[in-house]
């Protein structure tokens, strides 16, 4: 896994060719017991970085779309996993807690509930006030931007803006980490407002 711009943030990606992007997975390194979030497959190297750094205790899933290889890290390590409230009836996998807006998930990080995007409900997670990680509405297609999802993949533009300009009121994001594309290591908030004025 790739060390990030925090000692306790590490990344590991896979290549979508499809979309000529990489798909995030993000590991934060904590005490009281590590969370994986949005987690993509694990090489073998990352699985045994991982081990080293005290496994996983919580996966958080931002929306349906980003499972990815949570079930099998979790029927491997016994990781409990976290999902969208609003999604609870049809989320295809089992969660053991649900999540929406403003709950503290654990010490430290906040859950901000977004709308109008491919799922109902998606989740954001606010780390310590400074570190944004977003899941598939907000995304990075090339280095030093964000951008979101095309229209037609939105199920509500208009909620789906709204969403982007209230994260952009977030005054002291100074990183994006994206499970989809690139991430922003700083001027964070000044790239989301970027991203406002574009929309």
């Amino acid at each position: 896994m790739k060390s990030l711009h925090r000692p306790d943030l590490y990344s590991w990606s896979n290549f979508n060719p499809a979309r000529n992007i990489d798909f995030n997975g993000i590991a934060w390194i904590r005490p009281d017991g590590n969370i994986l979030i949005d987690p993509v497959a694990l090489s073998n190297h990352d699985w045994n970085h991982l081990k080293s750094l005290g496994g996983v205790v919580w996966i958080v899933l931002t929306n349906s779309e980003h499972i990815r290889a949570s079930k099998e890290i979790a029927d491997q390590t016994y990781a409990k996993i976290a999902g969208p409230l609003a999604e609870k009836d049809t989320f295809p996998i089992h969660c053991d807690r649900w999540l929406s807006d403003g709950e503290e998930f654990v010490p430290g990080l906040e859950v901000i509930e977004l709308h109008g995007s491919k799922t109902p409900g998606e989740l954001a997670l606010l780390l310590e006030e400074t570190t944004l990680i977003t899941g598939d509405l907000v995304r990075a297609r090339k280095a030093g931007s964000l951008t979101i999802l095309p229209d037609d993949k939105l199920l509500n533009r208009e909620e789906a803006v709204a969403s982007v300009q209230r994260l952009a009121q977030l005054s002291r994001v100074e990183a994006v980490l994206v499970g989809d594309g690139w991430p922003v290591f700083r001027d964070g908030r000044d790239r989301l407002q970027d991203l406002v004025a574009t929309l």
